[in-house]
């Protein structure tokens, strides 16, 4: 995708959590199916956290000091890693996945304000694409914050970012049908 592609996604994301979620209840938001499941406002919660967890890579990418590490020069394996990564979030796949411990949602009540701070971390998801404009065309390979041996390029990063964020949207869209019905 083009950076005008990535804020043509992020926008409709966000208008649809908008649209959809911002008038929910705090206790709305919280509901659950049941304990196995997230609710809607975990699921906001878990995308502003998986996220927020790809800023210090690019931190360090932008100040010269990110070490990849040698998978990163196997375009190979940095291809075939990130294909697979943005393969297994498509929003069409209905196979259910465990995500890493590090990308949790609080499991603590959410509060009635996480769609305001969703539309704000979306906001800083636009501004942090922009200033990475020089990383992308170098394609710059990062490592997963999740695990250091999955590699991919940093542009194959946001599209991950974005997938992903389609791909619980309609889990959430889900939850809100079954807490209604």
């Amino acid at each position: 995708m083009s950076e005008s592609q990535w804020f043509a996604e992020i926008d409709n994301i966000t208008d649809a959590v908008k649209k959809e979620f911002g008038s929910l209840s705090a206790a709305e938001l919280n509901w659950k199916a049941n304990e196995a499941t997230w609710s809607v406002g975990q699921v906001l919660d878990h995308l502003i956290v998986i996220n927020d967890s790809y800023e210090p890579i690019i931190q360090q990418l932008k100040g010269g000091t990110y070490k990849p590490i040698w998978l990163g020069r196997v375009k190979f394996l940095v291809k075939f890693f990130g294909d697979f990564i943005l393969q297994s979030v498509e929003p069409t796949r209905k196979r259910k996945m465990k995500t890493f411990p590090i990308w949790e949602p609080s499991t603590s009540t959410i509060d009635a304000g996480i769609v305001s701070k969703f539309e704000l971390h979306q906001n800083r998801l636009k501004d942090t694409i922009c200033s990475c404009a020089e990383l992308i065309d170098r394609g710059a390979v990062i490592s997963s914050p999740a695990n250091r041996i999955i590699v991919y390029r940093l542009d194959r990063a946001f599209d991950i970012i974005i997938m992903h964020e389609k791909r619980h949207l309609e889990q959430a869209r889900e939850l809100n049908k079954l807490r209604q019905a």
